[in-house]
This record gives structure tokens, sequence and C-alpha cells, in this order.
């Protein structure tokens, strides 16, 4: 084996949609069971949390980045490749002809720590704010709903007489305080 084979290196593996945490355990298991800490050094299902707002209150829940996929730094050696093959749950490596191609640091950190836009948002539905820029910039509008993972509100205005939906983005607008 030469020095490069033996530094373990992330790989992507497929498994059945829903299964992935079911795959981790019973990966982590059988590398326990088999004493296989060396060869497989690391399993991570990405996730990423997200706000939502549910009954008007801010909740913070995790999502799987890529459902039907799991991390698995490992050394690939006949054994480890047949541990995590035959894993209940696992579909195939990632790659051509289901051979094994590893990730580089750089994918690696974007797959686990994806890029968060860190937007603390302080509004809720209901609240009163001023549009800053864009073509209904000073309108003044009432928020009917968050979209947290676009990053938009929508906002009813008064218009040409009328109440009219307006979808902006979060950096758009800014409360307005009660007088």
């Amino acid at each position: 084996m030469s020095e490069e084979e033996k530094v373990p290196q992330w790989y992507v593996v497929h498994t059945y949609s829903g299964y992935e945490n079911k795959v981790r355990a019973n990966l982590e298991k059988a590398v326990e069971n088999n004493g296989m800490q060396e060869l497989i050094t690391d399993i991570q299902v990405p996730v990423e949390e997200a706000v939502e707002i549910r009954n008007g209150r801010r909740v913070v829940s995790q999502h799987k980045t890529y459902p039907g996929y799991v991390l698995v730094k490992m050394i690939i050696t006949n054994e480890s490749w047949y541990v995590v093959r035959n894993t209940r749950g696992v579909t195939g490596f990632v790659g051509p002809e289901s051979k094994p191609v590893s990730l580089s640091e750089a994918e690696v950190e974007n797959m686990l720590h994806p890029a968060t836009q860190g937007v603390s948002l302080d509004l809720s539905v209901g609240d009163t704010v001023r549009i800053l820029s864009g073509p209904l910039e000073n309108f003044t509008g009432r928020i009917e709903e968050v979209d947290s993972v676009h990053e938009k509100l929508r906002v009813r205005v008064e218009m040409f007489g009328r109440d009219t939906p307006v979808d902006v983005e979060y950096n758009q607008v800014i409360r307005e305080e009660l007088k």
C-alpha cells in the first residue's frame, strides 16, 4: 500500500432515501464488531439547520442536505469496501461504475458545513414594516408571510387604494415602530 492509500479519504455512499441515519448506525456497529476503526474512521450524514415559522413561533429543525447520501472517511481495502458495500440500506459508492472516488477537503467542508447566511430576523407575521429599496421604496405594510428558506417576506401594502401583497427580501425592510 502506498503512503497516500494509508490516509483515510472521504467517499460518498448512496443509500435508500430516508435510511441515512440507519445506515450510519449499522455501519458504525459493523466497524466496531469487525475492529475496523483504523480503516473506517468517520461516518457523517450532512444536515443543515433551518429556521421555520410555525404557528407564529420560530422553530429550528434539521434537514438532510443530501437525502440518500452518507459520507464515509475510510481507507479503501477489500475488507473495508466489502463492509460498507454490504451494509443494509447501502446501494453503492458514488463514482463511475460504482468505483469509489474520494472527495477533496473543500468538497467535504462544503457538504458538512454549508455556508450559512446568518440572517437573524426579528420580524414576524403581523409586524408593520417600511420598504427601504426597490420600486416600492417608502411604502409601509404588514407582514403576511415569512419565507426563511428564501429569505423573503410577503408584505401587504396599500397601493392605488387597494391592499396588494408584494414579495420583498429581508434586507429590503425595516420594522416600523408604533407611534
